[in-house]
């Protein structure tokens, strides 16, 4: 996520995908919601107190939301823009960090509460594998189910919002022509109408990503200046981790619970990898298909197309590295990332939201422009 934050606008090729499609960075979110599920299994292998683990549970999620608030609510700003401080009133309510709050909160819930008890801690068939967390995987179904039917058959009708314009007060209104039901485009889908009618309009985010396509973009596939028969939605806000796309979050991070579960039910490396390498392909060959018969993958619709191929993708990943550090024993190569996996929230929180910049910034000789970033060659 770093890193495509400070160098996806140089290489458009890490970057997010405008809208359709997938880039190397929508692939990130996705890793780390299906490694937050494979985390629970762990955490939650022994529950021996289920009102206790409930309310652990739920502290840990309220905790984690009320830190993204903070950091993604509009509070930190750029690095050059001293005016800090945040509008209540225009507040973003939903990012990142919330939506890995709401993902791990539901599915620790399933895990506490859903699993079928039996004894002994193998389990020496698949089948024996689905009866005991055949509620956890329904649950799963559901929330598809609910975000298919919802995307697909909720009607949108027509909706307007203000601009202001850049470098004055002046405010705009623009109308955006809908009135139709289904429609995956930037414009006219359900998630963004869910999101404007229960979060409101003020609060989501206001540089969304398809602000690069073509129809927004003179310079697609970066940011640039307006065409001049830009579609009268490219300057409204959008939520790319609003409601109704944290359905399809949360399911991420149950298949991620699941593998989780072959951890800790199997033990010889075979029957991990096997039981491993099959669902993951059947999903990316799934997404794969579902994105070419018209289900497009969509990071900000967290679609379901992108979620097959995304979290395949992740359970493939997850099998070379388990072969790579548990099989073969390459362990000193993994100890980077093993370190960064320990130190995850810290180092996002102190990097990719400006805070160590800030504080590199703020140290300097006698002028400001003569600051520690200058010393060694960033700075200017």
């Amino acid at each position: 996520m770093i890193l495509v934050d400070d160098v996806g606008g140089i290489v458009p090729a890490i970057s997010h995908s405008p809208w359709d499609g997938v880039t190397l960075a929508d692939f990130v979110f996705p890793f780390f919601l299906f490694i937050v599920g494979v985390s629970l299994a762990f955490a939650y292998k022994k529950v021996p107190n289920k009102v206790m683990a409930t309310k652990k549970a739920v502290l840990r999620a309220l905790k984690l939301f009320i830190v993204g608030l903070i950091l993604q609510g509009g509070f930190f700003h750029p690095l050059h823009d001293l005016n800090y401080g945040v509008d209540i009133h225009k507040i973003r309510l939903m990012g990142v960090l919330q939506r890995i709050a709401i993902a791990y909160l539901v599915v620790a819930l399933c895990e506490i509460g859903l699993r079928v008890s039996s004894g002994g801690g193998d389990i020496g068939c698949d089948y024996m594998l689905i009866r005991r967390y055949h509620r956890q995987m329904l649950v799963g179904l559901v929330l598809v189910v609910m975000y298919l039917v919802i995307l697909y058959g909720l009607y949108v009708p027509d909706w307007g919002y203000e601009v202001t314009s850049p470098g004055s007060t002046v405010k705009r209104f623009l109308q955006v022509k809908c009135g139709v039901r289904g429609d995956t485009g930037p414009g006219c889908n359900a998630v963004g109408m869910i999101d404007r009618s229960v979060l409101g309009i003020q609060h989501l985010y206001t540089r969304p990503v398809y602000l690069k396509t073509k129809q927004c973009s003179m310079d697609s596939p970066r940011n640039g200046p307006l065409p001049p028969d830009a579609p009268s939605w490219c300057e409204a806000p959008f939520d790319p981790e609003g409601v109704l796309s944290s359905l399809m979050a949360i399911v991420t991070c149950l298949i991620g619970l699941q593998i989780g579960h072959v951890i800790i039910h199997f033990k010889k490396h075979e029957e991990r990898i096997v039981r491993w390498s099959i669902p993951s392909l059947c999903l990316l060959t799934l997404g794969v298909s579902l994105h070419l018969f018209g289900l497009h993958m969509n990071k900000s619709l967290y679609s379901l197309s992108y979620t097959c191929v995304t979290t395949g993708t992740a359970g493939l990943f997850f099998v070379v590295i388990y072969l790579l550090v548990d099989v073969k024993g390459y362990k000193r190569l993994a100890f980077p990332m093993e370190w960064m996996g320990k130190h995850a929230l810290m180092i996002f929180v102190l990097v990719a939201c400006n805070i160590v910049p800030v504080l590199v910034q703020g140290f300097y000789w006698k002028e400001p422009r003569n600051n520690l970033l200058k010393l060694i060659g960033i700075g200017g």
